[in-house]
């Protein structure tokens, strides 16, 4: 798969995983698209060390689930993280 390729799956899979996940996550398309990045490396990476499956290619149904759960484990961390914060006065 090509870098633009990625990139669109990585855009892709990260709205997906928004529309998924329940409740309001901030961001835009470029948070998204970073995120969907990222979770498309870490679910091939994942999916390569537990179950032997690497990213194939742009049509390849592995490669899509394997980018939306690795996305919505990155986004699951990054509301976490940047999640509501709650400010006391």
């Amino acid at each position: 798969m090509g870098f633009f390729g990625f990139l669109l799956l990585g855009l892709i899979a990260g709205a997906i995983a928004k529309l998924i996940m329940p409740g309001k996550q901030g961001g835009g398309w470029i948070v998204t698209l970073l995120l969907g990045v990222v979770g498309a490396m870490i679910g091939g990476w994942l999916g390569g060390l537990l179950f032997s499956v690497d990213l194939g290619g742009f049509f390849d149904l592995r490669s899509w689930l394997l980018a939306i759960g690795g996305s919505l484990l990155v986004l699951l961390v990054y509301g976490l993280i940047f999640g509501r914060k709650s400010t006391k006065r």
